[in-house]
């Protein structure tokens, strides 16, 4: 190599970074001239990042690459002016350029000079007008750096004009992202103490409504000057204080409600910052596709789908290994040959697509193909044949309990071992990565038309919608990705069978574990009159029901790693901070499921507590609920319900102005906007009747603006709540802080 002294470490750098983005392209490029040679498109993209790639090596000092990027543009120019077509041939002499252009350079300077040498003589082999002159002219010819810069064509515009990539590491972005989700956590504390200063409120309200009566008391009578003074100066200062406090409120609401939209704002941008298009890891599947193929004495080309679909930088990783085995394994199981294809009614060429897309909140990656199936006959008979079932027992199974014996270790249908299958690696492989990624691994067939593996992923590993749960005073959270549903169960619904108990769900007997047991609290508390359940299913399709102590909130966490030092904790999966800064432990549910059956299999699984002694019954509050939307009135009734409320219903503020009044109620709890009369009379009237002015009462409304809560305030609501509250505590809350719990 000739020397040159600008060729230095970052230079280097620079020049590995283009040639992967340019060898793609020639990847690309090629593959798409395999099957149409005359694509023009095509065949220009793949010269311009040949000649990019031999101004920018000759630039670096490169001969190894100048060499095989100037005879691979050459080879082009001549395939573009009709003198050599670009024939299979041509197309795998290229597409081995493309392959020493990725692997260049090497330590050993010479052996890149040798590999060149004899790329360069295979490719004046497969003719051209200019193929004599090629290998000389790349020796003989250093351009100079002006030259080569000159002669490389100008970057291709953006789609976004004005816009630039930066680089940023991996550490920085996750940084970034736990500092704008406690950023978040900060700014949603801001919330309950705008509401804690209620009470302060309700407390300077009434000390003005004392300095008030005490002045009408004292009015008319004989009362020392410096005393009326003093009282007079009394009044004044509460009243100031009581518009202070009012002004602040409204400040801290005002305040609150912007910091909260800016936290979540920065929270969702350092979100997006982790997600990169689905497309960025699988430049190299089509080309690994079409040789797999072709060592196999087989057609078959990639489809892809949703290459723009965003994805968690992390499940991109994880799905590089994974995706590599299901295309391999459909090449290799799944296409027929041509001659098998063509008797079969189908085009030569096997088409394998690889589709990935949004769905519900996950994400679906799914690998395709349109050949033969998969033969669950055959299956069966493997499966009774390596002793894991009895014959009986395979004969009932159904085809997709089947299909989900291809995912255990050392597994495969192939009597034969080969470089490429028979081994039973690879979808054993497919099926722990989506158990690590938080996700499942289906298969589907049909004979003769194909099979079809689905990979159902998280978003993210960097959120996860959680249900937020109690068990034994503790929080924890339930990925919801493994919740089935939740369910509520009165306690005569729990069943003793066979030493164990058991609940009826959809015409299923399900066995119920306490969770409290399972995490070996000492402590456990007895069964009340309802049980709330989580029921969870595990990757083989058992269900079990887990008894929690109450059902809390769902939300969506930032997972927090726990410290490497505390080693892996049995049950527990990560860590994270709720909206208002508690901290709260995310289940490892597939861990918890492992737990529970070697509990029943050593036969230490105790019953839930159901004997709890009997309770002296007590007085429940009374809470009404007013509002005119039927999904509002009975989701507001099952929340407080749950909580041992006694809860009655009103559809509009006039219904409740008269059970109000007909009826004994602790609280009422109002919307706003209704017919016939609002929220804001209903209060008004309530605050004015001398026989209810007892009665506490709340507005939960959709209208949350700073104005329309002060508005609540001052006709007379002890809170004023927006509907969101629903999905956390600040509801339950508030009721408690008002009137105590339903049974004290």
């Amino acid at each position: 190599m000739s020397p040159n002294p600008l060729r230095d470490a970052s230079l280097l750098d620079l020049y590995k970074m283009e040639a992967a983005a340019q060898v793609q392209v020639l990847d690309a490029g090629l593959l798409a001239l395999e099957r149409d040679p005359r694509a023009e498109a095509h065949l220009a993209a793949c010269m311009r990042a040949a000649h990019s790639l031999k101004g920018a090596a000759r630039i670096v000092g490169l001969d190894g690459p100048v060499r095989v990027a100037h005879a691979m543009e050459d080879r082009l120019v001549d395939a573009q002016k009709g003198h050599a077509p670009l024939d299979a041939h041509a197309i795998d002499l290229l597409l081995r350029g493309t392959d020493l252009l990725r692997n260049m350079p090497t330590q050993d300077g010479q052996t890149d000079f040798v590999a060149a040498r004899t790329f360069v003589e295979s490719l004046m082999q497969s003719g051209g007008s200019r193929a004599d002159t090629m290998y000389s002219e790349a020796a003989t010819e250093p351009a100079p750096p002006d030259a080569a810069h000159a002669a490389a064509p100008a970057p291709a515009p953006s789609e976004r004009p004005g816009e630039r990539a930066l680089r940023v590491t991996a550490r920085t972005l996750d940084e970034l992202l736990g500092l704008s989700s406690e950023t978040l956590v900060e700014a949603n504390r801001l919330s309950p103490f705008a509401a804690s200063l209620l009470p302060l409120k309700r407390m300077q309200d009434g000390l003005a409504k004392l300095l008030e009566s005490l002045h009408h008391r004292t009015a008319g009578t004989a009362v020392d000057e410096d005393i009326a003074a003093a009282l007079a100066q009394a009044r004044q200062q509460a009243d100031a204080c009581q518009r202070m406090l009012d002004d602040r409120m409204a400040q801290a609401d005002q305040f609150g409600w912007r910091i909260g939209d800016l936290g979540q704002r920065l929270y969702d941008t350092a979100l997006r910052c982790r997600m990169r298009p689905f497309g960025d890891t699988l430049a190299s599947l089509p080309r690994m596709v079409r040789d797999l193929a072709r060592t196999l004495g087989k057609q078959a080309r990639l489809e892809i789908v949703g290459a723009t679909t965003r994805v968690d930088r992390d499940i991109l990783e994880g799905l590089e290994a994974p995706l590599t085995h299901l295309l391999r394994n459909a090449v290799d199981h799944g296409i027929e040959t041509p001659a098998r294809r063509r008797a079969a009614g189908k085009p030569e060429e096997g088409t394998v697509t690889l589709q990935a897309r949004h769905s519900a909140g996950m994400l679906l990656v799914e690998v395709s193909d349109d050949g033969a199936g998969i033969d669950v006959a055959a299956l069966r008979d493997e499966v009774v044949r390596r002793g894991l079932a009895t014959q009986h027992t395979v004969d009932a199974l159904s085809e997709s309990e089947a299909l989900a014996f291809l995912f255990l270790p050392g597994f495969t249908t192939r009597s034969a071992v080969t470089e490429i299958s028979g081994r039973g690696v690879g979808l054993d492989v497919v099926h722990d990565m989506a158990r690590r990624l938080r996700g499942t691994a289906r298969v589907h067939q049909r004979p003769g038309e194909g099979a079809r593996f689905t990979l159902e992923l998280p978003l993210s590993l960097s959120v996860v919608r959680s249900l937020i749960v109690e068990i034994a005073d503790e929080r924890y959270a339930f990925p919801l990705a493994h919740v089935s549903r939740t369910l509520r169960l009165p306690r005569d619904a729990v069943e003793q069978l066979e030493g164990r108990q058991h609940f009826t769900h959809d015409g299923r007997q399900i066995g119920l574990v306490g969770a409290s047991q399972v995490l070996e609290y000492t402590r456990r508390p007895p069964l009340g009159e309802v049980v709330s359940v989580v029921l969870l299913t595990d990757t083989q399709g058992h269900h079990y029901g887990v008894a929690v102590d109450r059902f809390v909130a769902e939300q969506t966490l930032v997972v927090q790693p726990l410290d490497p030092r505390l080693g892996k904790l049995q049950d527990i999966q990560a860590g994270a901070v709720m909206e208002d800064g508690a901290p709260v432990l995310i289940l490892d549910v597939e861990d918890m499921l492992r737990t529970i059956e070697k509990q029943v299999a050593s036969g230490t699984l105790q019953r839930v507590d159901a004997d709890a002694a009997p309770r002296m019954p007590e007085r429940r509050k009374r809470i009404l609920v007013v509002d005119d939307s039927l999904t509002v009135r009975e989701l507001e009734r099952k929340l407080l319900s749950n909580r041992g409320y006694d809860v009655a219903v009103a559809v509009d503020g006039m219904d409740g102005w008269n059970m109000a009044r007909a009826q004994h109620f602790d609280l009422v709890v109002t919307d706003v906007d209704m017919p016939r009369m609002d929220g804001i009379e209903l209060v008004t009237l309530i605050r004015k009747d001398p026989r209810l002015q007892s009665m506490h009462v709340m507005v939960v409304s959709y209208k949350d603006r700073p104005e329309d809560r002060q508005r609540g305030l001052d006709a007379g609501a002890d809170y004023y709540l927006g509907k969101s509250s629903f999905h956390d505590d600040a509801l339950l809350d508030a009721v408690e802080d008002l009137i105590g719990r339903a049974g004290t």
